[in-house]
Protein backbone atom coordinates (compact mmCIF):
# COMPACT_ATOMS: atom_id res chain seq x y z
CA UNK A 1 0.00 0.00 0.00
CA UNK A 2 1.34 3.65 -0.81
CA UNK A 3 1.60 6.74 1.36
CA UNK A 4 -1.21 8.22 -0.62
CA UNK A 5 -3.39 5.25 -0.05
CA UNK A 6 -2.66 5.28 3.62
CA UNK A 7 -3.27 8.88 3.76
CA UNK A 8 -6.80 8.43 2.01
CA UNK A 9 -7.97 5.24 4.20
CA UNK A 10 -7.15 7.04 7.15
CA UNK A 11 -9.24 10.25 6.21
CA UNK A 12 -11.93 7.81 5.57
CA UNK A 13 -11.58 5.67 9.11
CA UNK A 14 -11.75 9.52 10.49
CA UNK A 15 -15.06 11.06 8.90
CA UNK A 16 -16.38 7.69 9.39
CA UNK A 17 -15.85 7.92 13.08
CA UNK A 18 -16.78 11.69 13.16
CA UNK A 19 -19.95 10.69 11.44
CA UNK A 20 -20.60 8.03 13.58
CA UNK A 21 -20.29 9.90 17.02
CA UNK A 22 -22.42 12.96 15.78
CA UNK A 23 -25.16 10.05 14.63
CA UNK A 24 -25.13 8.31 17.80
CA UNK A 25 -24.96 11.99 19.92
CA UNK A 26 -28.37 12.78 17.63
CA UNK A 27 -29.76 9.54 18.95
CA UNK A 28 -28.74 10.39 22.51
CA UNK A 29 -31.73 12.74 23.76
CA UNK A 30 -30.14 14.13 26.67
CA UNK A 31 -31.00 14.46 30.56
CA UNK A 32 -34.87 15.66 31.06
CA UNK A 33 -36.29 18.50 32.65
CA UNK A 34 -39.02 17.01 34.81
CA UNK A 35 -41.72 19.15 36.51
CA UNK A 36 -45.32 17.41 38.08
CA UNK A 37 -44.28 14.50 36.15
CA UNK A 38 -44.38 15.84 33.09
CA UNK A 39 -41.12 15.92 30.69
CA UNK A 40 -40.62 19.24 29.36
CA UNK A 41 -37.48 19.09 27.58
CA UNK A 42 -33.78 17.29 27.38
CA UNK A 43 -30.60 18.83 28.15
CA UNK A 44 -27.50 17.19 25.77
CA UNK A 45 -24.69 19.34 26.94
CA UNK A 46 -22.69 20.76 29.72
CA UNK A 47 -22.09 24.42 30.64
CA UNK A 48 -18.83 25.90 31.97
CA UNK A 49 -18.47 23.76 35.57
CA UNK A 50 -21.84 21.94 35.51
CA UNK A 51 -22.81 18.85 33.33
CA UNK A 52 -25.54 17.84 31.75
CA UNK A 53 -27.25 15.92 34.37
CA UNK A 54 -26.67 19.23 36.63
CA UNK A 55 -28.22 21.33 34.70
CA UNK A 56 -31.29 19.11 34.12
CA UNK A 57 -31.57 18.60 37.78
CA UNK A 58 -31.05 22.42 38.83
CA UNK A 59 -33.74 23.38 36.00
CA UNK A 60 -36.24 21.12 37.51
CA UNK A 61 -36.18 21.99 41.14
CA UNK A 62 -36.29 25.87 39.75
CA UNK A 63 -39.32 25.46 37.86
CA UNK A 64 -41.40 22.88 40.66
CA UNK A 65 -40.32 26.35 43.46
CA UNK A 66 -41.44 28.88 40.84
CA UNK A 67 -45.07 26.85 40.71
CA UNK A 68 -45.35 27.17 43.91
CA UNK A 69 -45.24 31.06 44.03
CA UNK A 70 -48.63 31.76 44.59
CA UNK A 71 -47.65 35.42 42.89
CA UNK A 72 -46.31 33.68 39.34
CA UNK A 73 -46.94 35.21 36.46
CA UNK A 74 -46.41 34.24 33.62
CA UNK A 75 -45.53 37.32 31.60
CA UNK A 76 -42.31 37.79 33.79
CA UNK A 77 -41.06 34.66 32.30
CA UNK A 78 -38.46 36.07 29.71
CA UNK A 79 -35.79 35.34 28.09
CA UNK A 80 -32.98 37.38 28.18
CA UNK A 81 -30.10 37.56 25.76
CA UNK A 82 -26.64 37.90 27.05
CA UNK A 83 -23.76 37.44 24.48
CA UNK A 84 -23.56 34.06 23.75
CA UNK A 85 -25.88 32.68 26.22
CA UNK A 86 -29.74 33.51 26.47
CA UNK A 87 -31.33 32.85 29.74
CA UNK A 88 -34.52 32.18 30.41
CA UNK A 89 -35.28 33.95 33.84
CA UNK A 90 -38.14 35.12 36.09
CA UNK A 91 -37.49 38.09 38.29
CA UNK A 92 -34.08 38.12 37.57
CA UNK A 93 -33.79 34.78 38.88
CA UNK A 94 -31.88 32.65 35.64
CA UNK A 95 -33.98 29.12 35.48
CA UNK A 96 -31.48 28.07 32.42
CA UNK A 97 -29.16 29.22 30.53
CA UNK A 98 -29.11 27.98 26.70
CA UNK A 99 -25.62 28.35 24.26
CA UNK A 100 -25.51 27.86 21.15
CA UNK A 101 -24.40 24.13 21.33
CA UNK A 102 -27.70 23.51 23.39
CA UNK A 103 -29.01 24.65 20.33
CA UNK A 104 -26.77 22.77 17.76
CA UNK A 105 -27.26 19.72 18.79
CA UNK A 106 -31.30 19.62 18.45
CA UNK A 107 -30.50 21.68 15.01
CA UNK A 108 -32.57 24.64 16.05
CA UNK A 109 -31.79 29.03 15.98
CA UNK A 110 -30.80 29.63 19.42
CA UNK A 111 -33.27 32.41 20.06
CA UNK A 112 -36.14 30.26 18.85
CA UNK A 113 -35.30 27.53 21.10
CA UNK A 114 -35.26 29.70 24.22
CA UNK A 115 -39.01 31.07 23.25
CA UNK A 116 -39.81 27.49 23.00
CA UNK A 117 -38.33 26.05 26.30
CA UNK A 118 -39.54 29.55 28.13
CA UNK A 119 -43.47 28.93 26.61
CA UNK A 120 -43.15 25.08 27.92
CA UNK A 121 -42.31 25.86 31.21
CA UNK A 122 -45.33 29.18 31.26
CA UNK A 123 -47.78 26.38 29.96
CA UNK A 124 -46.49 23.44 32.95
CA UNK A 125 -46.71 26.15 35.57
CA UNK A 126 -49.75 27.53 34.02
CA UNK A 127 -51.22 24.06 34.11
CA UNK A 128 -50.23 23.52 37.99
CA UNK A 129 -51.85 26.28 38.79
CA UNK A 130 -54.86 25.53 36.93
CA UNK A 131 -54.84 21.79 38.70
CA UNK A 132 -54.51 22.76 41.96
CA UNK A 133 -57.00 25.91 42.32
CA UNK A 134 -59.66 25.24 44.99
CA UNK A 135 -63.12 25.08 42.52
CA UNK A 136 -60.70 23.08 40.00
CA UNK A 137 -60.20 20.31 43.00
CA UNK A 138 -63.56 20.61 44.24
CA UNK A 139 -64.96 19.75 40.84
CA UNK A 140 -62.45 16.97 40.07
CA UNK A 141 -63.45 15.73 43.54
CA UNK A 142 -66.93 15.70 42.60
CA UNK A 143 -65.73 14.10 39.51
CA UNK A 144 -64.11 11.37 41.54
CA UNK A 145 -66.44 10.44 43.64
CA UNK A 146 -69.01 10.21 40.48
CA UNK A 147 -66.89 7.83 38.91
CA UNK A 148 -66.80 4.99 41.93
CA UNK A 149 -70.69 5.84 42.47
CA UNK A 150 -70.74 4.84 39.08
CA UNK A 151 -68.27 1.66 39.50
CA UNK A 152 -70.00 0.76 42.60
CA UNK A 153 -73.37 0.61 41.15
CA UNK A 154 -71.56 -1.54 38.27
CA UNK A 155 -70.20 -4.35 41.01
CA UNK A 156 -73.51 -4.20 42.62
CA UNK A 157 -75.83 -4.70 39.22
CA UNK A 158 -73.16 -7.57 38.45
CA UNK A 159 -73.51 -8.94 41.50
CA UNK A 160 -76.84 -9.22 41.57
CA UNK A 161 -77.49 -10.23 37.77
CA UNK A 162 -75.03 -12.86 38.10
CA UNK A 163 -76.49 -14.57 41.02
CA UNK A 164 -79.89 -14.80 39.29
CA UNK A 165 -77.95 -15.96 36.07
CA UNK A 166 -76.17 -18.59 37.68
CA UNK A 167 -79.17 -19.54 39.42
CA UNK A 168 -81.01 -20.11 36.32
CA UNK A 169 -78.07 -21.54 34.28
CA UNK A 170 -77.94 -24.66 36.99
CA UNK A 171 -82.15 -25.23 36.04
CA UNK A 172 -81.66 -25.20 32.36
CA UNK A 173 -78.38 -27.51 32.76
CA UNK A 174 -79.42 -29.91 35.22
CA UNK A 175 -81.57 -31.79 33.11
CA UNK A 176 -79.23 -31.77 29.93
CA UNK A 177 -75.70 -32.34 31.70
CA UNK A 178 -74.82 -35.93 32.22
CA UNK A 179 -71.16 -35.70 33.49
CA UNK A 180 -68.00 -35.82 31.49
CA UNK A 181 -66.42 -39.36 30.72
CA UNK A 182 -63.40 -40.50 28.78
CA UNK A 183 -64.50 -43.58 27.76
CA UNK A 184 -65.88 -46.34 30.24
CA UNK A 185 -64.36 -44.01 33.08
CA UNK A 186 -66.89 -40.68 34.65
CA UNK A 187 -64.35 -38.34 35.14
CA UNK A 188 -66.41 -35.49 36.70
CA UNK A 189 -70.32 -36.51 37.60
CA UNK A 190 -73.27 -34.26 37.03
CA UNK A 191 -73.52 -33.05 40.22
CA UNK A 192 -69.70 -31.90 40.22
CA UNK A 193 -69.93 -30.61 36.96
CA UNK A 194 -72.65 -28.20 37.68
CA UNK A 195 -70.38 -27.09 40.99
CA UNK A 196 -67.57 -26.77 38.34
CA UNK A 197 -69.61 -24.56 36.62
CA UNK A 198 -70.87 -22.28 39.20
CA UNK A 199 -67.38 -21.83 40.60
CA UNK A 200 -66.26 -20.90 37.03
CA UNK A 201 -68.76 -18.35 37.07
CA UNK A 202 -68.20 -17.23 40.39
CA UNK A 203 -64.21 -16.41 39.44
CA UNK A 204 -65.44 -14.71 36.33
CA UNK A 205 -67.08 -12.30 38.29
CA UNK A 206 -64.28 -11.99 40.53
CA UNK A 207 -62.47 -11.04 37.99
CA UNK A 208 -64.13 -8.84 36.27
CA UNK A 209 -64.99 -6.80 39.71
CA UNK A 210 -61.42 -6.94 39.80
CA UNK A 211 -61.03 -5.21 36.46
CA UNK A 212 -63.58 -2.69 37.48
CA UNK A 213 -61.49 -1.42 40.37
CA UNK A 214 -58.39 -1.43 38.54
CA UNK A 215 -59.70 0.13 35.88
CA UNK A 216 -61.01 3.29 38.23
CA UNK A 217 -58.47 3.92 40.29
CA UNK A 218 -56.03 5.30 37.21
CA UNK A 219 -58.68 7.31 36.24
CA UNK A 220 -59.25 8.72 39.77
CA UNK A 221 -55.68 9.30 40.72
CA UNK A 222 -55.09 10.93 37.31
CA UNK A 223 -57.60 13.70 38.41
CA UNK A 224 -55.70 15.47 40.98
CA UNK A 225 -51.66 16.40 39.85
CA UNK A 226 -50.32 14.93 43.35
CA UNK A 227 -51.63 11.13 42.78
CA UNK A 228 -51.26 11.25 39.42
CA UNK A 229 -47.48 9.70 39.55
CA UNK A 230 -49.79 6.73 41.07
CA UNK A 231 -52.10 6.25 38.28
CA UNK A 232 -49.37 5.86 35.68
CA UNK A 233 -47.69 3.44 38.06
CA UNK A 234 -50.84 1.23 37.87
CA UNK A 235 -51.37 1.78 34.24
CA UNK A 236 -47.82 0.48 34.08
CA UNK A 237 -47.76 -2.22 36.44
CA UNK A 238 -49.96 -3.86 33.26
CA UNK A 239 -48.95 -2.30 30.00
CA UNK A 240 -45.16 -3.07 31.33
CA UNK A 241 -45.21 -6.84 31.66
CA UNK A 242 -47.34 -7.09 28.40
CA UNK A 243 -45.38 -4.75 26.92
CA UNK A 244 -42.28 -6.97 27.96
CA UNK A 245 -44.14 -10.37 27.36
CA UNK A 246 -44.89 -9.10 23.56
CA UNK A 247 -41.36 -7.76 22.90
CA UNK A 248 -39.90 -11.19 24.46
CA UNK A 249 -42.41 -13.00 22.15
CA UNK A 250 -41.66 -11.19 18.94
CA UNK A 251 -37.47 -11.63 19.93
CA UNK A 252 -38.37 -15.36 19.99
CA UNK A 253 -39.80 -15.93 17.25
CA UNK A 254 -36.61 -16.30 15.11
CA UNK A 255 -35.40 -19.10 17.64
CA UNK A 256 -39.04 -20.98 17.68
CA UNK A 257 -38.30 -21.30 13.85
CA UNK A 258 -34.77 -22.42 14.69
CA UNK A 259 -36.44 -25.01 17.22
CA UNK A 260 -39.35 -26.07 14.98
CA UNK A 261 -36.69 -26.91 11.74
CA UNK A 262 -34.81 -29.10 14.10
CA UNK A 263 -37.23 -30.55 15.69
CA UNK A 264 -38.64 -31.80 12.04
CA UNK A 265 -35.25 -31.83 10.95
CA UNK A 266 -34.82 -34.85 13.71
CA UNK A 267 -38.35 -36.15 13.91
CA UNK A 268 -37.76 -37.68 9.66
CA UNK A 269 -34.50 -39.00 10.20
CA UNK A 270 -36.05 -40.57 12.97
CA UNK A 271 -38.74 -41.95 10.94
CA UNK A 272 -36.30 -42.87 8.41
CA UNK A 273 -34.02 -44.76 11.18
CA UNK A 274 -37.57 -46.79 11.91
CA UNK A 275 -38.62 -47.48 8.62
CA UNK A 276 -34.99 -49.71 8.43
CA UNK A 277 -35.69 -51.00 11.73
CA UNK A 278 -39.26 -52.30 10.78
CA UNK A 279 -37.88 -54.04 7.55
CA UNK A 280 -34.64 -55.82 9.58
CA UNK A 281 -37.56 -56.19 12.34
CA UNK A 282 -39.77 -57.96 9.42
CA UNK A 283 -36.90 -60.10 7.51
CA UNK A 284 -37.24 -57.86 4.52
CA UNK A 285 -33.95 -56.16 5.28
CA UNK A 286 -30.95 -58.75 6.20
CA UNK A 287 -27.37 -57.63 7.42
CA UNK A 288 -24.90 -59.99 7.95
CA UNK A 289 -24.43 -60.36 11.87
CA UNK A 290 -27.25 -58.65 12.28
CA UNK A 291 -30.11 -60.34 13.80
CA UNK A 292 -33.83 -58.95 13.23
CA UNK A 293 -34.56 -59.05 17.15
CA UNK A 294 -31.67 -56.49 17.70
CA UNK A 295 -33.52 -54.36 15.72
CA UNK A 296 -36.31 -52.52 17.86
CA UNK A 297 -34.17 -52.28 20.59
CA UNK A 298 -31.54 -50.71 18.52
CA UNK A 299 -33.73 -48.04 17.50
CA UNK A 300 -34.96 -47.44 21.12
CA UNK A 301 -31.67 -46.86 21.59
CA UNK A 302 -30.60 -44.78 18.25
CA UNK A 303 -33.92 -42.97 19.17
CA UNK A 304 -32.79 -42.04 23.08
CA UNK A 305 -29.65 -40.71 21.57
CA UNK A 306 -31.21 -38.34 19.00
CA UNK A 307 -33.36 -36.86 21.16
CA UNK A 308 -30.44 -36.53 23.81
CA UNK A 309 -28.65 -34.60 20.87
CA UNK A 310 -31.68 -32.49 19.97
CA UNK A 311 -32.39 -31.06 23.28
CA UNK A 312 -28.41 -30.01 23.32
CA UNK A 313 -28.49 -28.63 20.13
CA UNK A 314 -32.10 -26.86 20.96
CA UNK A 315 -30.87 -25.88 24.59
CA UNK A 316 -29.32 -22.26 23.58
CA UNK A 317 -32.18 -20.92 21.76
CA UNK A 318 -34.44 -21.75 24.80
CA UNK A 319 -35.22 -18.05 26.73
CA UNK A 320 -33.43 -18.27 29.86
CA UNK A 321 -31.43 -21.43 29.18
CA UNK A 322 -28.16 -18.81 30.10
CA UNK A 323 -29.30 -17.66 33.16
CA UNK A 324 -27.92 -18.93 36.42
CA UNK A 325 -31.44 -20.34 37.91
CA UNK A 326 -31.86 -21.93 34.82
CA UNK A 327 -28.64 -23.51 35.51
CA UNK A 328 -28.77 -24.30 38.78
CA UNK A 329 -32.39 -25.96 38.28
CA UNK A 330 -30.76 -28.20 35.74
CA UNK A 331 -27.42 -28.96 37.89
CA UNK A 332 -29.59 -29.75 40.87
CA UNK A 333 -32.04 -32.03 38.63
CA UNK A 334 -28.78 -34.11 36.97
CA UNK A 335 -27.61 -34.85 40.64
CA UNK A 336 -30.97 -35.83 41.96
CA UNK A 337 -31.30 -38.45 38.98
CA UNK A 338 -27.58 -39.46 38.75
CA UNK A 339 -27.88 -40.38 42.98
CA UNK A 340 -31.74 -41.45 42.42
CA UNK A 341 -31.47 -43.90 39.75
CA UNK A 342 -28.43 -45.70 39.59
CA UNK A 343 -30.08 -49.23 40.45
CA UNK A 344 -32.31 -48.21 37.09
CA UNK A 345 -29.25 -47.13 35.34
CA UNK A 346 -27.61 -50.56 36.18
CA UNK A 347 -30.47 -52.82 35.11
CA UNK A 348 -31.01 -50.33 31.31
CA UNK A 349 -27.36 -50.76 30.87
CA UNK A 350 -27.58 -54.87 31.79
CA UNK A 351 -30.49 -55.00 29.42
CA UNK A 352 -29.18 -53.30 26.67
CA UNK A 353 -26.18 -55.83 27.35
CA UNK A 354 -28.59 -58.63 27.49
CA UNK A 355 -30.21 -57.58 24.15
CA UNK A 356 -27.21 -58.19 22.45
CA UNK A 357 -26.10 -61.12 24.39
CA UNK A 358 -29.25 -62.74 22.99
CA UNK A 359 -29.39 -65.19 25.84
CA UNK A 360 -33.36 -65.63 25.03
CA UNK A 361 -36.00 -64.13 23.47
CA UNK A 362 -39.74 -63.66 24.52
CA UNK A 363 -41.98 -66.89 24.67
CA UNK A 364 -38.10 -69.03 25.15
CA UNK A 365 -38.51 -71.70 28.69
CA UNK A 366 -35.60 -70.59 30.37
CA UNK A 367 -33.93 -70.98 34.00
CA UNK A 368 -32.65 -67.68 35.90
CA UNK A 369 -31.35 -68.80 38.90
CA UNK A 370 -34.07 -70.90 40.78
CA UNK A 371 -37.09 -69.29 38.54
CA UNK A 372 -38.26 -71.30 35.50
CA UNK A 373 -40.73 -70.25 32.80
CA UNK A 374 -41.43 -68.67 29.81
CA UNK A 375 -40.31 -65.34 29.27
CA UNK A 376 -43.00 -63.10 28.76
CA UNK A 377 -41.70 -60.26 28.08
CA UNK A 378 -38.06 -58.40 27.99
CA UNK A 379 -37.72 -54.55 28.58
CA UNK A 380 -35.18 -52.32 29.35
CA UNK A 381 -34.91 -52.74 33.36
CA UNK A 382 -36.41 -56.31 33.82
CA UNK A 383 -37.42 -59.70 32.60
CA UNK A 384 -40.52 -60.68 33.26
CA UNK A 385 -41.09 -64.67 33.33
CA UNK A 386 -44.37 -66.87 33.48
CA UNK A 387 -43.38 -69.80 35.33
CA UNK A 388 -45.47 -73.28 34.82
CA UNK A 389 -47.38 -72.44 37.97
CA UNK A 390 -48.82 -69.36 36.42
CA UNK A 391 -46.96 -67.14 38.04
CA UNK A 392 -45.56 -64.02 37.18
CA UNK A 393 -41.75 -63.25 38.61
CA UNK A 394 -39.98 -59.84 37.26
CA UNK A 395 -36.32 -60.18 37.42
CA UNK A 396 -33.62 -57.20 37.37
CA UNK A 397 -32.01 -57.40 34.26
CA UNK A 398 -28.49 -57.09 36.50
CA UNK A 399 -29.42 -60.00 38.31
CA UNK A 400 -29.85 -61.95 34.93
CA UNK A 401 -26.46 -60.77 33.99
CA UNK A 402 -24.79 -61.31 36.97
CA UNK A 403 -26.09 -65.01 37.29
CA UNK A 404 -26.56 -67.58 35.13
CA UNK A 405 -29.10 -68.67 32.26
CA UNK A 406 -30.50 -71.63 30.94
CA UNK A 407 -32.52 -71.93 27.80
CA UNK A 408 -34.47 -74.90 27.22
CA UNK A 409 -36.06 -73.27 23.69
CA UNK A 410 -32.77 -72.53 21.54
CA UNK A 411 -32.47 -75.72 20.15
CA UNK A 412 -35.30 -77.70 21.52
CA UNK A 413 -37.14 -76.99 18.10
CA UNK A 414 -34.06 -78.50 16.14
CA UNK A 415 -32.25 -80.76 17.44
CA UNK A 416 -34.64 -81.84 20.41
CA UNK A 417 -34.35 -80.86 24.05
CA UNK A 418 -33.09 -83.99 26.10
CA UNK A 419 -34.92 -84.55 29.18
CA UNK A 420 -33.67 -87.06 31.77
CA UNK A 421 -34.45 -88.77 34.80
CA UNK A 422 -32.63 -91.30 37.19
CA UNK A 423 -33.70 -94.83 38.23
CA UNK A 424 -31.55 -96.93 41.25
CA UNK A 425 -31.52 -101.01 40.62
CA UNK A 426 -29.78 -103.47 42.49
CA UNK A 427 -26.70 -104.91 40.91
CA UNK A 428 -29.90 -108.88 40.48
CA UNK A 429 -31.27 -106.61 37.58
CA UNK A 430 -29.82 -107.40 34.63
CA UNK A 431 -28.53 -104.04 32.67
CA UNK A 432 -30.11 -104.85 29.61
CA UNK A 433 -33.36 -105.17 31.06
CA UNK A 434 -33.04 -102.38 32.73
CA UNK A 435 -32.34 -100.40 29.52
CA UNK A 436 -35.09 -101.67 27.85
CA UNK A 437 -37.80 -100.90 30.51
CA UNK A 438 -36.17 -97.36 30.52
CA UNK A 439 -36.35 -97.26 27.18
CA UNK A 440 -39.98 -98.47 26.08
CA UNK A 441 -41.11 -96.06 29.41
CA UNK A 442 -40.11 -93.48 26.94
CA UNK A 443 -41.34 -94.05 24.23
CA UNK A 444 -44.91 -94.81 25.57
CA UNK A 445 -44.74 -91.13 27.00
CA UNK A 446 -46.74 -88.64 25.11
CA UNK A 447 -43.99 -86.17 24.55
CA UNK A 448 -41.29 -87.46 23.49
CA UNK A 449 -39.94 -87.20 19.93
CA UNK A 450 -40.14 -90.62 18.65
CA UNK A 451 -37.93 -90.48 16.13
CA UNK A 452 -35.13 -89.82 18.10
CA UNK A 453 -33.66 -93.20 19.79
CA UNK A 454 -33.77 -92.74 24.15
CA UNK A 455 -30.78 -93.70 25.76
CA UNK A 456 -29.63 -94.90 29.06
CA UNK A 457 -26.68 -93.75 30.58
CA UNK A 458 -25.17 -95.89 33.68
CA UNK A 459 -24.25 -92.99 35.36
CA UNK A 460 -22.62 -94.90 38.94
CA UNK A 461 -21.54 -98.01 40.48
CA UNK A 462 -22.31 -97.57 44.10
CA UNK A 463 -22.27 -100.02 46.81
CA UNK A 464 -26.10 -101.18 46.65
CA UNK A 465 -26.99 -100.03 43.90
CA UNK A 466 -26.53 -98.95 40.01
CA UNK A 467 -27.74 -95.58 38.69
CA UNK A 468 -29.46 -95.48 35.22
CA UNK A 469 -30.28 -92.69 33.59
CA UNK A 470 -32.71 -92.10 31.30
CA UNK A 471 -32.73 -89.54 28.20
CA UNK A 472 -35.10 -89.01 25.80
CA UNK A 473 -35.84 -85.80 23.26
CA UNK A 474 -39.11 -83.69 23.61
CA UNK A 475 -39.58 -80.85 20.93
CA UNK A 476 -41.62 -78.63 22.78
CA UNK A 477 -40.45 -77.37 26.20
CA UNK A 478 -43.34 -75.41 27.37
CA UNK A 479 -44.58 -79.07 28.24
CA UNK A 480 -41.68 -80.61 30.44
CA UNK A 481 -43.77 -80.94 33.94
CA UNK A 482 -46.19 -82.66 32.07
CA UNK A 483 -43.57 -84.94 30.01
CA UNK A 484 -41.78 -85.64 32.82
CA UNK A 485 -44.73 -86.65 34.94
CA UNK A 486 -45.95 -88.94 31.78
CA UNK A 487 -42.30 -90.17 31.75
CA UNK A 488 -42.47 -91.24 35.58
CA UNK A 489 -45.84 -92.75 35.24
CA UNK A 490 -44.66 -94.73 32.47
CA UNK A 491 -41.35 -96.19 34.33
CA UNK A 492 -43.36 -97.25 37.25
CA UNK A 493 -45.81 -99.08 34.91
CA UNK A 494 -43.85 -100.59 32.79
CA UNK A 495 -40.97 -102.01 35.68
CA UNK A 496 -44.51 -103.45 37.71
CA UNK A 497 -45.21 -105.17 34.22
CA UNK A 498 -41.97 -106.79 34.18
CA UNK A 499 -42.19 -107.64 37.94
CA UNK A 500 -38.87 -105.60 38.68
CA UNK A 501 -38.62 -103.84 42.18
CA UNK A 502 -37.52 -100.49 42.33
CA UNK A 503 -35.74 -100.58 45.56
CA UNK A 504 -34.16 -97.15 47.34
CA UNK A 505 -30.88 -97.98 49.21
CA UNK A 506 -32.46 -96.91 52.38
CA UNK A 507 -35.73 -99.01 51.62
CA UNK A 508 -33.20 -101.98 51.13
CA UNK A 509 -31.09 -102.07 53.94
CA UNK A 510 -34.00 -101.92 56.50
CA UNK A 511 -35.99 -104.75 54.71
CA UNK A 512 -36.74 -107.61 56.06
CA UNK A 513 -39.58 -109.75 54.65
CA UNK A 514 -41.39 -107.50 53.91
CA UNK A 515 -44.13 -108.17 50.78
CA UNK A 516 -42.51 -106.91 47.74
CA UNK A 517 -43.56 -103.36 46.20
CA UNK A 518 -44.33 -104.55 42.80
CA UNK A 519 -48.07 -104.05 42.09
CA UNK A 520 -49.46 -106.33 39.35
CA UNK A 521 -51.10 -104.76 36.29
CA UNK A 522 -54.63 -105.33 37.29
CA UNK A 523 -54.50 -103.78 40.11
CA UNK A 524 -52.14 -100.95 38.79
Amino acid sequence: MSIRSLFVFIAFISVYNISYAQETKSIFKGYPVIAHSDTLFFVKNKLGSLSAVERAERTSAKVVALSEDLLFVSDSLITVNDSALIDIAYKGDVLLSLSKTDADSVRMDQEVMAKAYRDIVAENISTYKKDTDVTELLKRGALGLFIIAIMVMCIYFLNKYSNRFNAWLRVKLHARISGFKIKNYELINSKNELFLIKKVLNLIKIVVIFILVYLTLPIVFRLFPWTKPWSDSLIGFVLNPLKNIFSAIIDFIPNLITIAVIVVVFHYIKKVIRFFSNEIAAERLKINGFYPDWAKPTYNIVKIVLNAFMIVVIWPFIPGSNSEIFKGVSVFLGVLISFGSSSAISNGVAGMVITYMRPFRVGDVVKIGETTGAVQEKSLLVTRVLTFKNEVITIPNSAILNGNTVNYSSLAAQDGLIVHSTVTLGYDIPWATAHELLINAALASEGVVKEKQPFVLQTSLEDWYVSYQLNAYISNPKRMPAIYSEIHKNIHIAFDTAGVEIMSPHYQAIRDGNASTVVSPEKA
